[in-house]
């Protein structure tokens, strides 16, 4: 029995040490989170150049860092990542920016532009997630809605943009973002005037450049997914380990049992029966009596009876009579009458009168007071 609990001690401490690893997960797969999670704000500086549908034909450098295209400007964002390589942002950006004129000076406008985002984590798709990855490549493309403050003018958009961010911790991050906002109608106050034209030419367009940071709201991690499969092949080995265990302890639990088995058996004796057989067992009988005084003396001589029995052993029973009382010869037929009588009650509690020797010992005056010699005693034969 020892050995069966000391294996499933042991197999309780396999088991922990197992659950301390690491859980098999399948790759590419994470749990989705909750709808607060993975949720993040972005802000940043941008450098705007402005095409406008009205230059066509005016032979205006295209460089997008000539003076009366570019100027500088500012954007916010609130976003959240549904997986780890698919999310939603909302961008406010604008503020300055250029008319463009076909006399080529500088003519400020003041817009914004407010885009929905579509992002993709191209990272993460390919690599599969890694929380710790110090690099993230998000393509993006959307659409909106955009109003120069300058004209009061309003315009429906295309927007598309690639973001490059690296992680500084797991809340912050900083990104460089290169995008492109296509106009579908007139928001810098000037007007295309051959209609004829298709293409680049034909609407007002956004380009900017821009350096921000990243902040992560709540939980902005992914939990893998645990490969059940794996799991369950992992539990079943566990467990035919366990199983093997407890068969080795059973059999020798049964081997320990076929050993104490085949052992000789070892007589014991408890200090009890130690006494009993060492002991003679007094019987008292009245002045010039035969007669048992009490059958209480009985209860040990009993005992004495069925050891002997047990253990197929000899008594000896012998008789007294204190020498205070009656002559020498009187005395010693009254000794061994008396013994004669417990030996009757031996034999009456089914020991052998075979295994039964009586003596008559006469007056004696060995115990104190005088009555206590009026007795007889058993005890086990050498």
């Amino acid at each position: 029995m020892k050995k069966i609990l000391f294996a499933l001690a042991l197999a309780s401490a396999s088991v922990a040490s197992y659950a301390q690893t690491d859980v098999p997960t399948v790759k590419y797969s994470v749990a989705t989170n909750s709808f607060w999670s993975n949720w993040f704000v972005q802000a940043g500086a941008d450098w705007n150049a402005w095409y406008s549908g009205e230059e066509h034909g005016s032979d205006l450098k295209k460089s997008p860092f000539k003076k009366f295209r570019t100027h500088p400007g500012a954007s916010v964002a609130l976003g959240k990542w549904f997986t780890p390589g698919i999310g939603l942002r909302t961008k406010l950006q604008g503020v300055w920016g250029n008319t463009v004129r076909s006399d080529g000076q500088s003519h400020l406008n003041r817009y914004w532009l407010l885009n929905e985002h579509v992002m993709f984590n191209l990272s993460n798709l390919i690599c599969g997630y890694n929380e710790n990855r110090l690099f993230n490549l998000i393509p993006f493309v959307g659409g909106g809605v955009g109003r120069s403050m300058t004209y009061n003018l309003y315009s429906m958009d295309l927007s598309a943009g690639v973001q490059a961010q690296f992680r500084i911790c797991k809340k912050f991050a900083v990104y460089a973002e290169l995008g492109w906002n296509r106009l579908e109608s007139d928001i810098d106050g000037g007007t295309i005037s051959d209609t004829n034209v298709r293409g680049w030419d034909t609407h007002d367009n956004h380009l900017y450049a821009e350096l921000g940071f990243n902040y992560n709201l709540g939980k902005a991690t992914w939990n893998a997914v645990p490969d059940v499969d794996a799991l369950m092949a992992q539990n079943q080995a566990a467990l035919d380990a366990l199983n093997a265990k407890l068969r080795d302890a059973e059999n020798e639990n049964a081997n320990l049992r076929n050993q104490l088995k085949n052992q000789p058996k070892v007589e014991t004796v408890s200090q009890s029966v130690k006494e009993l057989i060492t002991t003679p067992i007094s019987v008292f009988f009245n002045l010039d009596k035969i007669d048992i005084a009490s059958q209480k003396d009985l209860v040990n001589v009993r005992a004495i009876a069925k050891y002997a029995k047990d253990n197929d052993r000899n008594l000896l029973v012998t008789g007294y009579a204190d020498s205070a009382t009656g002559s020498a010869a009187h005395n010693q037929e009254l000794s061994e009458n008396r013994a004669k009588t417990v030996a009757e009650e031996l034999q009456k509690m089914g020991v052998d009168a075979s295994k039964i020797t009586t003596v008559g010992k006469g007056g004696v005056e060995t115990l104190s007071p005088v009555s206590f010699n009026r007795r007889a005693t058993v005890q086990v034969a050498e």
